[in-house]
């Protein structure tokens, strides 16, 4: 059984493991532009510290992570081996719930699965950019959710 609930600094090392095994799996040409030592800086001090970030787990094993800054969805990763197990709907219905105002968000443009997913789930495209504002200098979509 999977449950959601709010992340705390304890989840740091879990929720990097979770980004970095699904950006591997799921976007292995994306450039990377900082270490994994790096990474979990600006997990542990950026997105567990600035964002609500809610875990989802099962038993012990967090197997996915959504973090919400103001009006803008920063994070939804999945663990490779947990995709399409309704994991991914279940946080971003809780980011719709803790967003009733709407959300903006972006998703790297050749990531088709994950284009897929968010359109399906009512998610709409706003603007297509070129790459030039992510660090990844990969082309990107908006999208924009509202209720």
């Amino acid at each position: 059984m999977t449950v959601l609930r709010r992340a705390t600094p304890a989840d740091a090392d879990a929720v990097t493991r979770v980004f970095l095994s699904s950006r591997a799996a799921a976007l292995p040409w994306l450039p990377r532009p900082y270490s994994d030592a790096e990474t979990s800086e600006f997990i542990r001090n950026v997105v567990l510290a600035r964002c609500r970030t809610w875990v989802a787990t099962q038993g012990d094993d967090v197997v996915g992570f959504a973090a919400l800054g103001p009006g803008h969805l920063e994070h939804l990763y999945l663990d490779p081996d947990r995709r399409r197990q309704g994991i991914g709907s279940l946080l971003l219905r809780q980011v719709q719930e803790a967003s009733p105002e709407g959300f903006t968000f972006a998703v790297f443009a050749r990531n088709a699965s994950a284009r897929a997913f968010y359109e399906r789930a009512g998610c709409r495209v706003v603007a297509v950019g070129d790459g030039r504002d992510n660090e990844e200098r990969e082309p990107d979509v908006s999208y924009e959710w509202t209720p």
